[in-house]
């Protein structure tokens, strides 16, 4: 791996950042400049001792990419990667290795045409990244992104800016059964819309209406596991028989084994233990009948204006 090259003097090189907080320049100009590549989200330089980041919040939020700042102090920008898990390479290496390489990290609003530095950062010492789950697209698959935590050193944190920080300030917590947050308006917000979902939800909805009618106590749980960014909400939690649902907009197989794991996954966080049901809009095939059971967990169904189950 190549050396940065060292800091001169001489008045004009590209090795004296000459930018401050709150100026915009032209991105093609501020490559001139001071180097890197001109199109990518991380660039660093090999004319100047600098790693130059862009940034575009409202662009990345649709993919569950939550750039800003946050209750923390620092600035959490998420790594590069179009396709697949991220890596800690090329980009994200460069900003890793920011320190032992003598560059600076660079701060920019924007990624094309006019840009905003927002000033100099460097990696937090005590969690320097993290991972988090992003939609690969509008309609791609989940994966792995790589999150850095980027301190600020010339100009001070601001107020925090992500919606992130308003659902986890508590590791398990109530929320309106009528609320219509899921798991996926945190990780792949344009896919909220899903037809399976709103059936799903209006199954929710009725399910709470019958039980309501029968004197039952119910909520909606937001689980935040240790470690992790982004919140887990179940779709009815009953406490009168201490029952944890989870909701599917249809009887197809992998929805159901979706279920499954969405169940297991938040029941290791609850105690006592709570019984674990999948909510569907009509009764299930026995094979998949049996598959529930196997795991300990109960089908419930719509069955006209009722809701039916196995011993029902």
């Amino acid at each position: 791996m190549s050396s940065p090259p060292q800091q001169q003097t001489a008045h004009g090189d590209p090795a004296i950042w000459a930018l401050l907080p709150g100026e915009v320049i032209e991105r093609p100009t501020l490559q001139d400049r001071y180097g890197g590549r001109k199109q990518a989200g991380i660039a660093p330089s090999t004319t100047s001792p600098n790693v130059m980041l862009f940034s575009d919040p409202p662009a990345g939020e649709p993919f569950g990419q939550f750039d800003g700042w946050r209750a923390d102090g620092c600035f959490h920008y998420t790594g590069e990667g179009q396709r697949g898990d991220h890596q800690m390479k090329s980009g994200n290496a460069a900003i890793l290795n920011h320190r032992a390489e003598g560059r600076a990290l660079r701060l920019f609003l924007g990624t094309r045409s006019m840009v905003i530095y927002q000033g100099e950062f460097e990696l937090a010492a005590d969690v320097p990244y993290y991972t988090t789950d992003v939609s690969e697209g509008a309609n791609g698959p989940t994966r792995n992104a790589i999150v850095f935590r980027l301190r600020p050193l010339d100009v001070r944190a601001r107020p925090s800016s992500s919606s992130l920080d308003g659902v986890i300030a508590a590791a398990l917590e109530d929320v309106p059964v009528q609320e219509q947050w899921t798991e996926t308006a945190f990780v792949a917000p344009s896919r909220k819309h899903l037809r399976a979902e709103r059936n799903a939800h209006a199954l929710v909805l009725a399910l709470r209406e019958r039980l309501i009618e029968q004197g039952h106590e119910l909520t909606r749980l937001k689980i935040v596991p240790a470690g992790e960014a982004k919140p887990l909400f179940c779709d009815l939690f009953d406490r009168t028989t201490n029952t944890l649902y989870v909701a599917k907009g249809t009887v197809e197989r992998g929805a159901i084994r979706m279920a499954i794991g969405q169940l297991l996954d938040y029941r290791r966080c609850l105690e006592p233990a709570p019984h674990l049901a999948v909510l569907l809009p009509s009764r299930p095939r026995p094979d998949l009948c049996e598959l529930l059971a196997g795991v300990g967990m109960e089908p419930v169904w719509r069955a006209g204006k009722q809701f039916a189950s196995l011993d029902s």
